[in-house]
């Protein structure tokens, strides 16, 4: 018994049986925009052989594939150039800092850290107790600064006077050092900033793009492995037609 091929491929043209293709209203709806896309003039009532079928669904494969690749090679350009603009490069603030020192701020510098340590309350105090010790009991004769010490407030006020500027002159240093570190934290930050927003874009291009495309791919998969597989079974009993007639047993049967 013939197959009869009375169903015409909107596609190729050639001639087909029922079971050897899809109407077009039977089909996905991707499925359907591409076809409409290849014959504007294609009704749901069109016939599609699975040939054609699984050639507009490689090519939608296809497609997804390259618009994917596409999409990761722009935020890999992007991410580059993010890496390789030189305004974001940071600076070691000690090497920039340091190298600028001039004899008087590095003098500033040691009058400051001595003036804030320990080291000078001791040994200022011992001074000023000597001082006024000498000058009290009139130690060996000697009462240069009698009181009420009038000469050790002479030389406190000089003292004061002239540590305060130079305290200032460090702290303008230590100023200076606190805007260039902020500068270098900005860069930081903004160069950190924009490498992480590429990332992102990243994970969100993978995960409400491409795993939705893979799971659509494997189910064009599955679904082109299911038609070759009915394909083949047509094939198959084609070749090996159900015999018409019921043998009638012999007597070597009986």
């Amino acid at each position: 018994m013939t197959v009869r091929k009375n169903q015409i491929c909107v596609i190729c043209n050639n001639r087909f049986s029922v079971t050897e293709g899809l109407f077009i209203r039977d089909l996905s709806p991707k499925l359907k925009n591409s076809i409409y896309e290849k014959i504007p003039n294609a009704k749901t009532s069109s016939f599609v052989c699975l040939k054609d079928i699984q050639k507009t669904r490689l090519s939608q494969m296809e497609d997804m594939i390259e618009k994917d690749l596409q999409k990761d090679r722009m935020m890999n350009e992007a991410l580059q150039k993010e890496l390789a603009k030189d305004n974001y490069v940071t600076r070691n603030i000690n090497d920039t800092m340091h190298g600028k020192l001039t004899k008087g701020q590095k003098l500033a510098d040691i009058v400051a850290r001595f003036g804030g340590s320990w080291g000078f309350i001791i040994t200022f105090t011992i001074i000023l107790v000597i001082w006024m010790g000498i000058n009290v009991t009139h130690f060996l004769g000697v009462h240069f600064d009698p009181y009420p010490f009038i000469l050790l407030n002479l030389f406190l006020s000089c003292i004061a006077a002239i540590q305060a500027p130079i305290i200032m002159m460090s702290q303008n240093r230590q100023a200076d050092r606190d805007r260039f570190d902020a500068e270098n934290d900005y860069r930081t930050n903004t160069k950190s900033e924009m490498e992480i927003r590429v990332l992102h874009e990243k994970i969100d291009q993978l995960n409400e793009v491409q795993w939705p495309h893979i799971l659509e791919i494997q189910k064009m998969q599955i679904s082109i492995l299911s038609e070759l597989e009915n394909e083949i079974q047509n094939l198959k009993d084609e070749k090996n037609p159900p015999s018409s007639r019921k043998r009638h047993p012999t007597k070597r049967d009986i």
